[in-house]
């Protein structure tokens, strides 16, 4: 059985909530008090992962940390027909692997915003919208261009890839951290796209102190 260490509100933790549904997994959920309790800094959770950070995956004993590493193991172990990280195409693994560490700047970038916004981080406020807008800048026009190929998603092929699935969470919660996707038609068009997957879910939940989260759009 797989387990997983996770906070509603969480991008990352929702990300994977999200790719096994559509990957039709069955899996428990541990709820870990990230605020205001900052259970992920507890004696219990750091000794499943040291770095204190959600989420966390265990599956038959396994431990895995990263959002974006449980999301090439799970692709790996549970997709039966190779499509959403595909190991025998070289040159679309190299793609998946750099749009993956986009993702985390993204996460950098639009989730701290969010997280300054919603649960008082102290982050410096503009430096983060300014990363984000930079960033949807580069991933709206790589979008328009891969739409004037016919291509619907991140990475070239007619299915999504674990690529999509990465960026997508902080992607469609940016405006809660004040970053408004209008400027982005491409984006706005993909994540549209990612809805319409089957196994979708949205992500529901507020922040103790924020706007209502609003996954769908």
């Amino acid at each position: 059985m797989i387990t997983l260490y996770d906070y509603e509100l969480s991008g990352n933790c929702y990300k994977l909530r999200l790719f096994m549904s559509m990957l039709d997994i069955e899996y428990e959920v541990i709820a870990v008090d990230f605020y205001p309790g900052k259970e992920h800094k507890s004696e219990w959770f750091l000794e499943i992962n040291p770095l204190g950070q959600l989420p966390v995956l265990e599956d038959n004993g396994f431990v895995l940390r990263d959002a974006q590493a449980i999301l090439i193991y799970l692709a790996s172990k549970y997709d039966a027909g190779g499509k959403w990280y595909p190991t025998d195409q070289p040159q679309t693994l190299g793609d998946i692997s750099q749009w993956l560490a986009f993702a985390d700047s993204i996460t950098s970038t639009s989730s701290a915003a969010r997280l300054h916004d919603g649960l008082f981080y102290d982050f410096d406020i503009e430096a983060c919208r300014a990363g984000a807008h930079r960033l949807f800048r580069i991933f709206d026009e790589h979008l328009w261009f891969a739409e004037k190929q016919n291509r619907n998603w991140i990475c070239p092929g007619d299915h999504p890839t674990i690529a999509d699935i990465a960026c997508f969470p902080y992607v469609i919660l940016s405006e809660e951290g004040g970053i408004s996707r209008q400027d982005y038609p491409a984006i706005r068009r993909w994540t549209d796209r990612v809805k319409r997957i089957p196994g979708f879910v949205v992500m529901s939940g507020v922040f103790p102190a924020g706007p209502a989260f609003k996954a769908a759009g």
